[in-house]
């Protein structure tokens, strides 16, 4: 697990396997292979002590064929060029499979978060939106939370905006907090399409979620409310993880109120709710119905696929099984609802927060989740109806073919510009 695959290579194979099924040519796939441009700044804030400290950031715009670059910005030590591509053309490919007009966006910043101040992360976070000032709009490239970034930060990346372009610009950024032109349903958006599509996954296999046992693997934002909704619908969690470690018990947990443990402690670690304390390996190879792998790129990788022993994985995570992954659970027939579909309920909705934004008109949450429900059934309809078509090995190829057909199309009818 944590294998050191290189995400960009990752896309770049996706994006290779299914322009087999499809008749759009080489140089186009080449184009649609690579970012359009990639922002790399560095950043120097001062500390609260009085010292200077310097921060690299990127931000990668990959393709724009569709619409505005969309796409969220981390702050992680770990955050890499490469990984901000690759997450960039996962947006495009995302946004395309189920079918709302953007493209694809992503950045970040190399930081670990915790060890710095509330004031430090606002300067960091404005300094980062003055450099971005230039590319950044609500028709332009529209960014968004991602990891260890959330409602704060991005009222401070618009009020750094707005102030430096004296303008009221709400839908520049998505994600924020409610009061300041965020939607409802936003929060739970990403955990919401990840269940829905494994419903629809259990469903077109034969089976019901309601009887599933089920494994989460990361338990920030997106894996704690997955399990939370996916319990609601009657599955039983029976394991969860953070990067400390994991719990375990047979007879199903309280996910709610492993989340309460893991807020007032940092760790789902010591859960007094679990039979047994466990790895995070462990809980990516539990004998379970469905695996939801909600933390960072490269989870599963070759060597762990092989131990998987889930009947269907719903990516929350981006990139969590890389290629040769994937390769080995499509022989030992497990379906995998891939990330770019099973986790786009949180740019759907940050684009329906746009589209509220730019009407200065606000949805309920009834409406904004009755929404999120029709995009992500009709994008997994779509995504069988091409795994059927084909003859594919797997829904992943399915929905990339599904993708780059719409994304290389809009760049055909564009037409040429010299």
């Amino acid at each position: 697990m944590g294998t050191d695959t290189n995400p960009f290579d990752s896309l770049q194979e996706q994006i290779d396997d299914a322009a087999a099924y499809l008749d759009v040519g080489d140089d186009v796939i080449e184009r649609l292979k690579h970012p359009e441009r990639v922002l790399e700044t560095n950043l120097t804030i001062e500390r609260d002590d009085g010292t200077l400290e310097r921060f690299k950031a990127f931000r990668s715009q990959f393709n724009g064929d569709r619409g505005p670059y969309k796409g969220g910005i981390r702050y992680h030590p770990g955050v890499t060029r490469d990984e901000v591509k690759a997450l960039s053309g996962w947006m495009v490919y995302k946004c395309a499979t189920v079918g709302i007009p953007y493209g694809g966006g992503k950045g970040g910043i190399v930081i670990d978060p915790d060890e710095y101040s509330e004031t430090e992360l606002e300067r960091l976070t404005r300094a980062f939106a003055t450099e971005l000032r230039p590319l950044i709009g609500e028709d332009r490239d529209i960014p968004a939370p991602d990891v260890n970034t959330g409602q704060r930060e991005m009222n401070w990346i618009k009020d750094t905006y707005e102030t430096l372009e004296n303008t009221t610009a709400p839908g520049v950024i998505t994600g924020k907090a409610i009061d300041s032109g965020g939607s409802e349903g936003r929060v739970e958006a990403t955990g919401r399409s990840t269940v829905i599509a494994a419903r629809e996954a259990f469903d077109y296999i034969g089976q019901d979620v309601s009887d599933a046992t089920v494994a989460v693997q990361g338990y920030g934002n997106a894996g704690w409310i997955a399990a939370k909704l996916v319990e609601e619908m009657g599955a039983t969690v029976v394991a969860v993880s953070d990067s400390s470690g994991g719990v375990y018990s047979e007879d199903g947990l309280d996910p709610v109120a492993a989340k309460e443990h893991k807020r007032e402690t940092g760790s789902v670690v010591g859960f007094d709710g679990a039979d047994e304390e466990i790895t995070n390996a462990d809980v990516l190879t539990l004998d379970v119905d469905l695996l939801i792998p909600a933390a960072l790129e490269n989870a599963i990788d070759e060597e762990l696929a092989h131990d998987v022993q889930a009947d269907v994985i719903s990516e929350a995570a981006n990139g969590p099984i890389t290629p040769a992954g994937d390769a080995v659970l499509a022989e030992k027939d497990v379906y995998v609802v891939p990330d770019i579909l099973a986790n786009a309920g949180g740019v759907t909705v940050s684009y329906f927060e746009w589209v509220q934004n730019r009407q200065r008109f606000h949805w309920s949450e009834e409406r904004v989740n009755d929404e999120l429900e029709t995009l992500i059934v009709d994008a997994f309809d779509a995504l069988t109806e091409t795994y059927e078509e084909h003859d594919l090995e797997t829904f992943r190829a399915a929905a990339y073919v599904v993708a780059i057909q719409r994304v290389a199309d809009a760049y055909e009818q564009a037409g040429s510009f010299p």
